[in-house]
């Protein structure tokens, strides 16, 4: 193997690790390991790229992978369009439309019992638990809650990592509800060049809902994996002189096999989010990055633009190129808790909000093995609690959360740097900590 194709490999094992969530046989993978906690590892402390130029020690770059070695990743996804290609999301030029504030010191005394202890933590002991960079809470309207840590700041903007693809799963939801694109068409209605691959006669919803049957691992212990060509395809270094395979996103999308049955049972894989990407760009003919802020992002009154990172060809990355603004991501969030109406008008339809919240085939979903996660299910790329109210989320690796609870009138939004991918990492801080909060907030003592 030659050494660039190595270097290739080496960092599309960084970027895919980072971008995606990992499956459950994945994500204790690094569990074990003993890592500098969250004010040890604090990447202004430690002053990762600062200079001209910085400290050779200090350095993290993009083409050799170091970038998303913790700790310097810390400083990395709150600085990702300095490190690779990526295209905007015009906020448009209108003025930002200010948000209600009304912060709350009481929140940071809250205590809850994480899963698996019988140890009790506060609030505020639970952002350092989950290395947290930034997080936002909204109630009733107003921000109750707002903290920056590290090198990301109001201003500044982070990686979603997959929550991208709730973001690209309520664009392809909206224009289901706007009839631009039938739910029950077959991908290769819309999208031809797929019509032999396994996406051949899957049905739109079924992409939406993740119950494809596919040859598709994203287990990066094992070498024949198919996300390796996918990293190698979305990479947008150079690839060796002898490579022959995909060299884009598109290219390959048309090499998936297809594996079992579909509609059966819930596999969460990130290649489904690229082929709705690419569904709702022949829908539409806008990419996903156009398309966000024309539907949605100039009309929510954000204070940044955002971004998506790119393969070689500008390619956004559907399945977990997103980066934004932490207060704007409390607006989107903010616009979904109030059924899809947000300064002064409906951006999302109501009853797409309505269909995620009654959630997704739970059986299928029950399949996939989330223990933390029983009785959930999945809905147009949304996490569907089982909670009365229909609380739902969007989940990224690292720590990277949308969570809209209609029934607590609360929306969550946090950035982190957790040094392990799996979800299954900071879930038993995470999903206690959400819990008690709205249950605290909702509280008649505090009303």
């Amino acid at each position: 193997m030659s050494r660039l194709s190595t270097a290739i490999r080496r960092t599309a094992t960084r970027i895919f690790a980072s971008l995606l969530c990992i499956a459950p046989s994945l994500a204790n993978a690094s569990t074990s390991t003993t890592f500098p906690d969250a004010a040890a590892s604090d990447p202004a402390t430690l002053g990762w790229m600062v200079g001209s130029p910085p400290p050779a020690d200090r350095t993290v770059r993009f083409e050799d992978g170091s970038y998303f070695q913790f700790p310097a990743m810390r400083w990395s996804v709150s600085n990702f369009r300095q490190l690779m290609p990526t295209i905007n999301v015009s906020r448009g030029l209108g003025a930002p439309v200010p948000l209600a504030t009304a912060l709350r010191k009481d929140i940071d005394a809250i205590s809850f019992i994480p899963i698996g202890t019988k140890t009790a933590m506060t609030w505020e002991q639970s952002l350092a638990a989950t290395y947290t960079d930034g997080i936002v809470v909204m109630h009733r309207g107003q921000i109750v809650y707002e903290r920056y840590f590290g090198v990301l700041k109001p201003d500044g903007q982070h990686a979603a990592m997959s929550v991208t693809k709730s973001v690209i799963g309520t664009l392809g939801a909206m224009l289901v509800a706007q009839g631009q694109i039938d739910a029950g068409k077959q991908v290769s209605d819309y999208v031809p060049e797929l019509a032999s691959s396994a996406f051949g006669n899957v049905t739109v919803r079924q992409v939406l809902d993740m119950t494809t049957g596919l040859q598709y691992s994203e287990d990066y212990a094992d070498p024949n994996a198919e996300v390796w060509a996918h990293a190698k395809a979305g990479s947008p270094l150079p690839k060796p002189k002898d490579y022959s395979g995909p060299r884009n996103y598109y290219e390959f999308l048309q090499t998936v096999k297809p594996q079992g049955e579909h509609g059966k049972v819930f596999a969460y894989k990130t290649v489904n989010t690229d082929v709705l990407g690419w569904i709702i760009s022949r829908a539409t003919g806008r990419n996903v990055a156009q398309l966000l802020s024309e539907k949605i992002w100039s009309r929510l009154g954000a204070e940044q633009d955002a971004y998506f990172t790119v393969d070689s060809i500008g390619t956004p990355f559907a399945g977990g190129g997103l980066n934004t603004g932490l207060r704007d991501l409390a607006r989107f969030g903010e616009m979904l808790r109030n059924d899809g109406r947000f300064n002064g008008q409906q951006i999302v339809p109501k009853a797409l909000l309505h269909d995620i919240r009654h959630g997704g085939d739970k059986q299928a979903f029950a399949q996939a093995g989330y223990e933390l996660l029983k009785g959930w299910s999945y809905r147009s790329m949304w996490w569907v609690s089982d909670k009365e109210g229909g609380a739902f989320m969007a989940r990224g690796v690292h720590g990277q959360r949308i969570y809209v609870d209609p029934r607590a009138e609360m929306v969550i939004v946090r950035y982190a740097s957790h040094p392990v991918a799996g979800n299954s990492a900071n879930d038993p801080v995470t999903l206690p900590a959400f819990d008690a909060l709205a249950h605290y907030l909702n509280s008649k003592e505090i009303q």
